[in-house]
């Protein structure tokens, strides 16, 4: 049972009074877009015929944008490279209004790209470019010391972890700090984490783990096929990071919350009617959970919120973010 829409509705409508930070690895999403209509003599490979390309927000930086569309106002704190892309990157931000003071440039590193070629919607290769060669301990620490520096400012806190260095050790110290001493906890500047197995073993104390299902398998090695293991999987992830809640993302198969003080889970049915491209629908999920959390709102209603977010994000080709006009006729079509 969907939660009711009064509740959807001013939850939506209190986001645009938080402001949230977000920390952890930024992409450039750079889609090539055109067409194919023959196959090249030099291979047996499609030629693409380009039409137009397209960068966007991704990673990290896709979570915020999430955030930005429905309303909430967001810090953003992650790493570019000194190059075209670092820049393109800022100037994306500059047009949906992501105040990016903590985006540190790292010119030892380029910036991450993903490329990805696509033809008659369907995407035909990816190409990816990127780093993961661990940073100088200053350049760490620094980045720790900014993050510390907003913690008091926003009203929620999310990790965006996609491996690429940006989550490190003086990160989790400082966040680990702040949590033991009050000021993150489920209900005061919840903590958000969306987890990368090449960071499992420097995580510690968090509001929120939110995995997708195959990350929670690897997390717990417990293989998730029914929905009481999914409940397995979840009561270990709260035991191994010390969360106050698990959100386990699993597909076509919806959402499962479950609080450490609760009994019994929660599932969530997915909303997605069409689903053309899951690319960056966690992201969307991450936000919108977490701009909802930051208003006071129930679990419940925070995962109903995002759970129709995601349900418009996969119905659309690449890494888009929320529409809030949709999610709001889609509040009106399904809650009561």
């Amino acid at each position: 049972m969907l939660s009711s829409k009064k509740a959807l509705v001013e939850t939506l409508a209190k986001i645009a009074q938080v402001n949230i930070l977000v920390v952890g690895d930024l992409i450039l999403d750079r889609y090539v877009w055109g067409g194919v209509d023959r196959i090249s003599p030099e291979a047996p490979v499609p030629v693409v015929e380009v039409r137009r390309t397209e960068d966007r927000l991704g990673g990290a930086a896709n979570t915020a944008r999430n955030l930005r569309r429905i309303g909430a106002q967001v810090n953003l704190c992650g790493f570019i490279g000194d190059d075209d892309e670092g820049s393109a990157i800022l100037g994306l931000l500059d047009r949906d209004g992501i105040i990016h003071e903590g985006v540190i440039a790292d010119r030892t590193r380029p910036t991450t790209l993903k490329t990805r070629i696509i033809a008659q919607s369907q995407q035909i290769v990816r190409i990816d470019r990127e780093s993961r060669v661990v940073q100088a301990v200053a350049m760490r620490e620094g980045f720790a010391a900014v993050v510390e520096s907003q913690i008091e400012s926003v009203q929620g806190i999310i990790l965006s972890d996609y491996g690429k260095g940006t989550i490190s050790e003086p990160l989790i110290r400082i966040l680990d700090s702040a949590t033991t001493n009050g000021k993150i906890g489920l209900r005061a500047r919840p903590l958000i984490v969306d987890p990368h197995p090449a960071n499992y073993g420097i995580y510690r104390t968090m509001s929120v783990v939110k995995p997708n299902r195959k990350e929670a398998e690897q997390a717990t090695g417990i293989k998730i096929h029914n929905r009481d293991s999914a409940v397995e999987a979840a009561r270990a992830l709260l035991k191994k990071w010390s969360a106050s809640l698990a959100l386990i993302t699993m597909g076509e198969d919806g959402l499962m919350l479950l609080a450490a003080t609760d009994p019994d889970p929660i599932f969530l049915d997915t909303m997605a009617q069409e689903v053309f491209d899951v690319s960056g629908a966690g992201d969307t999920v991450t936000a919108v959970f977490a701009a909802a959390l930051a208003t006071g709102a129930d679990k419940v209603v925070a995962g109903d919120l995002a759970n129709l977010a995601a349900g418009i994000v996969v119905s659309e080709v690449g890494t888009v973010a929320v529409d809030p006009v949709r999610l709001r006729h889609e509040i009106d079509r399904l809650a009561k």
